[in-house]
């Protein structure tokens, strides 16, 4: 399995006059993202998909030796895409803002992989996340419930062939460790207290 770090956006949500990943907590928080993927001992390869958005989280990524992937930088799902065309294998893909993530959550996601299913997103219930203190613009309802995206899924790369007409499917896991990632200042703010 392959795990690929989606780094390479502008984080305009976010406000910021430096970059979203290299925002601090105990490290930059890309850091804790590609720690946990090289700790969990899940992978054969992790890559970083970076663009001209993040010059700053790209240059740093490659002086710690951590593979990059330029994209186009033209939108999430169309950067994930083009380079999932080109991979022949199983892909954890995960957003590079979820600072709480961790080697175990890593392993616990990944044995819920199943080749069968060419796409499977993970989620968090609505209610998990609003008992945090966070919220999202991006829900789906699964299992008679509103749940959010969490910026992680499992894809069997070897059927991809473009992002449209995909059948997904939801696996929910309520865990902060997977809940928060970083939007808003207001979620930065709730870090220092997670």
């Amino acid at each position: 399995m392959i795990g690929l770090i989606m780094a390479g956006g502008k984080g305009t949500r976010m406000n910021l006059d430096n970059e979203k990943l290299l925002l601090e907590y105990k490290k930059p928080v890309i850091f804790h993202v590609v720690d946990s993927l090289k700790e969990s001992n899940c992978f054969s390869k992790i890559l970083a998909l970076t663009s001209s958005n993040s010059p700053k989280t790209k240059k740093l990524l490659q002086e710690n030796n951590i593979d990059i992937v330029n994209t186009n930088g033209i939108g999430y799902a169309e950067d994930l895409t083009s380079v999932l065309q080109s991979i022949n294998d199983s892909v954890l893909v995960t957003s590079g803002d979820l600072p709480l993530l961790d080697k175990e959550i890593i392993k616990k996601i990944v044995n819920c992989y199943n080749p069968e299913k060419t796409w499977t997103s993970i989620l968090v219930t609505n209610k998990f996340l609003t008992s945090l203190g966070l919220q999202s613009d991006y829900f789906v309802t699964c299992d008679n419930q509103k749940c959010n995206y969490t910026g992680i899924s499992l894809i069997n790369a070897n059927k991809i062939n473009s992002s449209e007409n995909l059948n997904e499917h939801y696996i929910i896991i309520d865990d902060k460790r997977i809940a928060l990632n970083l939007n808003t200042k207001e979620d930065y703010e709730l870090l220092g207290t997670a």
